[in-house]
Formats: structure tokens, C-alpha cells, sequence
């Protein structure tokens, strides 16, 4: 009786979110709409040539031609291709600005009519075997690493610059070696070339007393002598001398890839590089070097 007159209830609508044809249509399109699209998104992402590596760009082209690159490389010119070797002017700008610009070391400035005139009286020539040879602070070539005929050119453009008169030389010069000077008989040659010899062992004397310590740490690397020795031997312009502990204890506060960034990027008188076109493993390799004679 009591059921007769109470029926159950029914447990709730089992009416579904899609109600008409459309509203079925439409989720159905979707989907399939939206896993196609991010199947195709991501092989797209897959396929891409250019995507980025995990966290950094060392699986770039450049960065590996950088690791892979020779250590060495070397560069053959052509002695009688005049065309192709710099003029008085680049060489200057590229070995000889570092001190003659300013006038360190004892350099006359360039342009100082006064200061060259004296060296402009004993002839091109003295001129030419005083750079090669190297004369006071100033290592062969300035420390740089030019043809004999290239270095000929910086002479003539700094002579002239001066008030001299000199022509540039077209070809290889007659006498290139000190044995040549000697051999030739030139008086005033070889009387500068003997006096330049005497005024590097006189440097050298000065760079063994400067810096002690730096015996105990090896031979210098070649860049030293070719670029930093002008400078850091007697501590020109500046510059702290190898081996002196207390110009060096401020800048050893930076370490070594600061000091190289320095160096790199020259500071103060110093030009980028020193003026040298080494790589950044060489000019590290010479601050290590200076950096350990110096502690």
C-alpha cells in the first residue's frame, strides 16, 4: 500500500553536455582539430634546423669551428709582391704608435721635428738597422713581426713626418741582417748596429735585476720579448715591471682573465694586444707568465 502511493524517484536526468546535432558536430570536429594541430606543432619543432641546444649555443656552427680550429697557423708571403705588404703607415699604426705616439721610452714623438732631427742626419739606412735591430728599450722591429721592407716604410713615414726627405722604398732593402751591414762596409750602419747591440744587452741586463723570479718560472713566452718587454722591463709608461711584487699586488686582485681582458682590450698607454696581433691563448699565456713572476 505504502508504495502504491509513494512511487520511487527517479535517481537524476542521465541527459549528457551535447544536447543537439550541432553541439555533436562540433565536439567532434574539435576533437580531432586539436591533437592534429599539436602533432603537427611538434614535429614542426622537431624537424626545425635552427632550434636552440639545451641551455647554451655550443652546439652552434661557429662556436664549433672555434674549438676545432688549429692551434697554429702559418702565413706565407710573397717577398717580391710588394703590393701586398703594408705601407709606412699601417705599420705604424699597427707596432710603432704604442711609444712613438706618446713619446715613452725615450721614442721621439712622432711628428717632433727636434727629437728626429738629430737621427734624421745619420741617414736612412741608420735609421732602417736601428729598427731592425732593436736600440735602446726598443726590441727588433719594435717588438713586432713585419718584413724588412715593411719596417723600411715606417721608417720613411716617420722620418718625413719629421721634415725628412726620404723615399719610400719600393723593394727589398739592400742590406736586411746585421752580417750584411757588416759585410758591406757601411761605417754609420754598422756603427748603429753595434750601438743597438750594446743598448739590448744593456736591456736584458736591466730585465734580469728588474725580475728575479721570473728565472724561476721558465723561459718567457715569445710574445714577451716581441711586444711586452719594450714596456714591462723597465716599466715605461707605466706599466709594472716583471717582478715587482708591489706595482703587481693591486692588479693580481683581478686574476688572470682579468688581467687578459686588460691586455686585450688595452689600458692606458698600452694599445689593444700590446700592439701585437697574437691570439687570446697567447696574450694569456705572457700575463700568466708575468703573473707568476711576480707573486
Amino acid at each position: 500500500m505504502t508504495d502504491a502511493h509513494h512511487p520511487q524517484q527517479p535517481d537524476g536526468s542521465h541527459d549528457g553536455p551535447i544536447r543537439t546535432p550541432k553541439q555533436l558536430i562540433l565536439a567532434v570536429l574539435w576533437a580531432h582539430i586539436i591533437p592534429i594541430g599539436a602533432i603537427l606543432l611538434l614535429v614542426a619543432y622537431v624537424t626545425a634546423q635552427n632550434r636552440p641546444a639545451a641551455g647554451s649555443d655550443g652546439l652552434a656552427a661557429a662556436a664549433i669551428a672555434k674549438r676545432i680550429q688549429p692551434v697554429g697557423r702559418v702565413e706565407v708571403r710573397d717577398a717580391s709582391d710588394t703590393a701586398s705588404l703594408k705601407n709606412g703607415e699601417q705599420v705604424f699604426a699597427a707596432q710603432c704608435t704604442a711609444c712613438h705616439t706618446a713619446g715613452v721610452a725615450g721614442a721621439p714623438k712622432l711628428g717632433d721635428a727636434s727629437a728626429w732631427g738629430p737621427r734624421i742626419a745619420t741617414g736612412y739606412d741608420a735609421l732602417l738597422h736601428s729598427a731592425l735591430a732593436g736600440k735602446g728599450a726598443m726590441g727588433p722591429q719594435g717588438g713586432g713581426d713585419f718584413s724588412d721592407l715593411e719596417i723600411g716604410r715606417a721608417v720613411v713615414y716617420m722620418a718625413n713626418k719629421a721634415g725628412a726627405k726620404f723615399e719610400e722604398p719600393k723593394g727589398v732593402p739592400a742590406t736586411t741582417s746585421t752580417a750584411k751591414v757588416n759585410e758591406g762596409g757601411d761605417a754609420a750602419a754598422a756603427a748603429a748596429v753595434a750601438a743597438a747591440k750594446s743598448a739590448m744587452a744593456n736591456v736584458a741586463t736591466t730585465t734580469a735585476a728588474a725580475a728575479p723570479a721570473a728565472a724561476a718560472t721558465g723561459a718567457p713566452p715569445a710574445l714577451y720579448a716581441q711586444a711586452c718587454q719594450v714596456c714591462h722591463a723597465a716599466g715605461v709608461a707605466g706599466a709594472p715591471k716583471v717582478g715587482d711584487k708591489a706595482a703587481w699586488a693591486p692588479r693580481l686582485a683581478q686574476g688572470i682573465d682579468g688581467l687578459t681582458a686588460s691586455a686585450i682590450k688595452g689600458k692606458g698607454a698600452m694599445p689593444p694586444k700590446g700592439g701585437s696581433t697574437a691570439s687570446e691563448g697567447e696574450i694569456k699565456a705572457v700575463v700568466a707568465y708575468m703573473v707568476n713572476a711576480s707573486k
